[in-house]
């Protein structure tokens, strides 16, 4: 499968994040800031022009496109991935990269185009949450796991077991294989929507880290597979998603905790 790769040109980071959030709810695969602005991939057959020219023509931000192999992509995005340590507890790194010595948890992926690495700010927020909670002995749901950094982290904090799902083949592909590499025995990956689940199988921690759109669309599916006494983080939205986003959390029944911002970026915390 080729992909497509846009380039737009953004140099403030507010306009970034902005434009970033409007295009996370179309079916883009990657995304990778730039010193020059923003780039996206997206496999071909799935390009939407009409639905990009419109958010380009709103924030007014000029974009080009190129056709990529799926596989130099991967290449280029290897050669310049680079480790990443969360606030001193968590490094994520390519096994090409030396262990540091300074971290209590480990991650060790093969990014590809999955979405996950840690570098942003929303995936950096979740796991910084994530290290406030009680994972020991409990059930955790990854809704849109992505690379599986959040479920192996999830693992290594001591959860009992985790599920994490995704409707991307090549992120579950991805995901599975970064569970390998992690030994990461107690994540169970699995390419399936969230309607699928039984309601019967109640988690005691859900983590989200998509997009408004879909949280706001399954807000009420998450209410119903999170146990009573659990926890929801939910990441992916902007500053000015905070009021819908707390508003469609209690007409879901969860009660608002607390949240984290960082560059425009918020990561947030429901319990039920």
């Amino acid at each position: 499968m080729n992909y497509t790769q846009l380039s737009f040109s953004v140099a403030e980071q507010d306009a970034k994040d902005t434009l970033m959030a409007m295009l996370s709810n179309l079916e883009f695969e990657g995304f990778e800031e730039t010193a020059e602005g923003l780039n996206v991939y997206i496999e071909t057959p799935s390009l939407d022009l009409d639905a990009i020219n419109e958010i380009s023509t709103q924030l007014n931000i000029p974009y080009t496109t190129e056709q990529i192999a799926k596989r130099n992509w991967n290449e280029e995005w290897e050669k310049n991935f680079e480790p990443v340590i969360i606030n001193g507890f968590c490094s994520i790194r390519a096994d090409f990269h030396p262990k540091p010595d300074n971290v209590e948890y480990d991650i060790v992926i093969t990014p590809k185009m999955s979405f996950g690495t840690g570098h942003h700010a929303t995936t950096a927020s979740m796991m910084t949450l994530m290290k406030g909670l009680d994972f020991k002995g409990k059930n955790v749901f990854d809704f849109g796991t992505g690379t599986g950094i959040l479920a192996i982290l999830a693992e290594q904090l001591g959860a009992a077991s985790v599920l994490g799902i995704d409707n991307d083949e090549w992120s579950i592909e991805n995901a599975v294989e970064n569970c390998g590499r992690n030994k990461a025995t107690k994540v169970d990956i699995q390419i399936s929507p969230i309607e699928s689940i039984e309601k019967a199988q109640q988690f005691d921690i859900i983590l989200a880290n998509i997009n408004r759109h879909i949280l706001l669309e399954y807000m009420n599916n998450m209410f119903a597979l999170l146990k009573t006494g659990g926890t929801l983080l939910l990441s992916g939205i902007l500053q000015e998603d905070i009021a819908i986003i707390t508003t469609s959390a209690a007409n879901a029944g969860f009660s608002y905790q607390k949240e984290m911002i960082e560059n425009n970026w918020v990561c947030m915390q429901f319990g039920k």
